[in-house]
């Protein structure tokens, strides 16, 4: 066990209080934003990103216990302590992603040996995600989100912002960037270059890798585990909004993705072991695997979430204020015969007939999981279709796919 972590579990917490609400959107942001990180900081070796889950976990450990707190204190009667208990399996599931999310750092933090073919993969499987402490002198020190306007005018968005030993999560437009401030930004890369340099007055360091060729059974290992660690992240995020809205279906969904993700790690760890028998040094193999272990931990974390809904268990009923603070829903749809839906090509997670709705994944009977952020087809009878847009984007694209 770590100093750091001695440390961290010696520090006072004491209670505050608490909204189930606010319970719900800062555990979800905060679990969302570790998972982030972490993949970012592996795949740009970089220990200033790992440092800031390391910090992250420990706002996480935190804010559970405080959750803990205020769960106990909401439960006035058996009643209420049957709504609340999904709840709890949202704090469970949680700390089990902040861990993760910590294992994955220490590959970086540990320097556990890691194949370059990973690093080669992970750009194709996650948005671009920087780490910069805001200038003295920065153009942007000393104004709001709103005055600098940066999504508007770059596609560059302030995901987080750390300010001392506390997190501000999805900063709003009266947000003010203070000197000093470690600000976690996400978006095109090319813009996101110029944001972090007018951000830190320090230029923004390119990860490049060499293109080598791999042995086949690393480059399957590799493939698997991209796709693992998709999968985990839509199941994560399915958790969490079939709980928001008491959804048996997504929850229903969450199990599928998990045991699309079990029969991964299966495969993953074999095509690891025969890449080990051909490996000049086989240690750095070790890096995978830890990825592999930390990435099955995150689904296996999202069945905790939703175990409470898969239960048939009703959520407390504060949860759809919460709800109504999304700008985006998760929705569920089959699409029937006959529907608008049928026939609909969806390019780049964009289906034809509803361009409003963005398509992240389609189960297709058979087939398993394709995953839409890169890819194309067209709907068919039966596709189970996963998309994320506005409750009136939702609601359309719901009744598109039945007739």
């Amino acid at each position: 066990m770590s100093e750091f972590r001695d440390e961290v579990q010696s520090e006072a917490v004491e209670y505050e209080p608490i909204s189930v609400k606010d319970l719900l959107i800062e555990t979800k942001d905060t679990s969302e934003l570790l998972i982030d990180l972490a993949y970012s900081a592996v795949l740009h070796n970089s220990q200033d990103i790992a440092n800031e889950v390391i910090e992250l976990e420990r706002a996480m450990d935190v804010l559970q216990m405080r959750s803990r707190m205020s769960l106990l204190l909401a439960s006035r009667n058996p009643a209420e302590a049957e709504q609340l208990a999904p709840v709890l399996g949202m704090v469970a599931g949680a700390e089990k992603i902040s861990d993760a999310a910590g294992d994955i750092a220490k590959v970086v933090l540990e320097e556990i040996g890691l194949p370059d073919a990973v690093r080669q993969a992970l750009p194709e499987a996650i948005e671009t995600v920087a780490r910069g402490s805001v200038a003295d002198d920065s153009p942007y020190a000393g104004r709001t989100l709103l005055d600098i306007d940066l999504e508007s005018e770059t596609g560059v968005r302030v995901i987080a912002i750390r300010r001392g030993n506390g997190w501000i999560m999805n900063p709003g437009p009266e947000t003010v960037i203070e000197a000093g401030d470690v600000a976690i930004l996400r978006g095109p890369l090319n813009a996101l270059q110029e944001v972090f340099e007018t951000l830190t007055c320090e230029a923004y360091e390119v990860t490049e890798f060499e293109e080598t060729d791999h042995p086949d059974f690393l480059e399957r290992a590799v493939d698997s585990i991209v796709l693992m660690k998709d999968l985990s992240e839509l199941a994560v995020d399915l958790a969490y909004t079939s709980v928001l809205l008491d959804s048996s279906e997504l929850a229903e969904e969450v199990h599928h993705l998990e045991v699309e993700v079990d029969a991964l790690r299966s495969r993953f760890e074999a095509w690891v072991l025969q890449a080990a028998a051909d490996a000049e040094d086989p240690v750095r193999l070790r890096g995978l695997l830890h990825l592999g272990f930390a990435t099955e931990t995150i689904s296996d974390a999202a069945i905790e979430i939703s175990e409470g809904i898969l239960r048939d268990i009703d959520v407390h009923p504060v949860t759809q204020a919460a709800v109504q603070e999304s700008d985006e829903l998760m929705i569920r749809v089959e699409v029937d015969e006959g529907s608008d839906l049928e026939g609909t090509a969806v390019e780049m997670g964009v289906p034809e007939a509803i361009p409003a709705i963005s398509v992240l994944a389609i189960r297709r009977p058979q087939e398993g999981w394709l995953l839409m952020a890169d890819g194309s087809t067209t709907l068919r009878t039966g596709d189970i279709v996963i998309g994320k847009g506005t409750a009136t984007a939702v609601e359309g694209f719901d009744e598109a796919g039945t007739t």
